[in-house]
């Protein structure tokens, strides 16, 4: 991945104000400073201009950074913001968090917000933020992305997940546990979840078994239709039916294991079931949910120790990428054709009945 040259953190000046007021610079200290002989529609330009720019505000270096995640209802973003939180309080920075909503618009609100409260850094943990809110927000405090966005943003740090290679360690699981009929399930064309599709396709075909390998979704309406036909064509035992699901994340996941239970379908009996995430809702279900485990906390503290460099000068762009693990747990047992292998269990002998004396 390549990243522009190096940028600085430029703070906003006087001149700046007047110059995006269109006006000398004369008038807008004026203006700002309530002097006489300003008239009123030049005053207000020169002030809603100063408090676009962030000009006046209390000097950085405080020790206050801005947290901006999509949803806190999410456990992946809850875990990424104890990392963050754990990594802050040991280099001396304060916290502060604004929530996204799952709400594209009010995510650029709440930006603008902590833009506003004169934070000396945000970190975003979101990829929902277009790229010039971002790059714009990177022109006056510094800015690390947690997640992956289409392309590199200048003037941004990012933090992202090994996305294809943790889709390969999903599939490569379920193909050594004897399955061969795939299925993958998203519910979203973002470029994280997207690059899960491409993995699981692309370890599927190097394995032999692309023609099995269907992909249900990402419209949500077409994956409820899509798991309910794989659920109904495995309650028939239909001989193309998959076996196994890899699920984009474990709330998807976690979708499956609650419709296959509705339909009496025993996990990992008859269906195996893969997340992504190992997040804590991995734990929350029965059978406990395995799962390609992203270091939610580990990337939080990445994040908060780039910013920190940030802060402290450092001007050129960077990146870091963490590699993903596979946690296994019980959701996920032998394929047909295991199963048709495995030799009988072993029976305990037959007890005798006492000897009556």
């Amino acid at each position: 991945m390549s990243f522009p040259a190096d940028r600085t953190v430029r703070r906003i000046t006087l001149a700046d104000v007047a110059r995006e007021a269109g006006v000398s610079s004369a008038s807008a200290s004026m203006a700002l400073n309530d002097r006489a002989g300003v008239a009123p529609g030049t005053r207000e330009r020169v002030q809603a201009a100063a408090r676009r720019l962030g000009y006046g505000r209390r000097p950085r270096g405080a020790g206050l950074i801005g947290v901006l995640p999509t949803d806190l209802g999410n456990p992946y973003h809850t875990d990424v913001i104890a990392g963050i939180e754990a990594e802050a309080e040991s280099l001396g920075l304060g916290v502060v968090i604004a929530h996204g909503r799952r709400d594209g618009p009010h995510l650029e609100r709440q930006l603008q917000r902590l833009l506003e409260l004169d934070v000396d850094g945000i970190v975003a943990v979101t990829t929902w933020l277009s790229p010039q809110a971002l790059e714009q927000a990177g022109q006056r405090v510094p800015v690390v992305v947690i997640g992956r966005m289409q392309d590199a943003v200048p003037g941004t740090d990012s933090v992202l997940n090994h996305d294809q290679a943790g889709a390969a360690l999903a599939v490569r699981h379920l193909v050594e546990q004897g399955h061969r009929q795939l299925a993958h399930v998203t519910l979203s064309t973002r470029p994280g979840p997207a690059m899960r599709r491409a993995g699981f396709l692309a370890e599927a075909e190097r394995l032999g078994l692309r023609e099995s390998a269907r992909v249900i979704g990402p419209d949500p309406a077409e994956a409820d239709a899509g798991i309910e036909q794989l659920l109904r064509a495995l309650h028939r035992g239909d001989a193309d039916a998959p076996t196994a699901v890899f699920a984009a994340n474990d709330i998807a996941a976690v979708t499956v294991l609650h419709r296959a239970a509705d339909r009496r379908i025993e996990v990992p009996t008859q269906l195996s079931v893969v997340g992504y995430d190992s997040s804590a809702v991995a734990l929350t279900v029965r059978p406990h949910l395995t799962s390609v485990n992203q270091p939610r906390q580990e990337m939080g503290r990445l994040a908060a120790q780039m910013l920190r460099e940030r802060i402290a000068g450092r001007a050129h762009d960077a990146a870091s990428v963490v590699d993903p693990v596979l946690t296994v747990r019980a959701s996920t047992g032998p394929g047909p054709a295991l199963q048709r292998s495995a030799p009988p269990p072993l029976r305990s002998p037959a007890r005798r009945p006492p000897v009556l004396r």
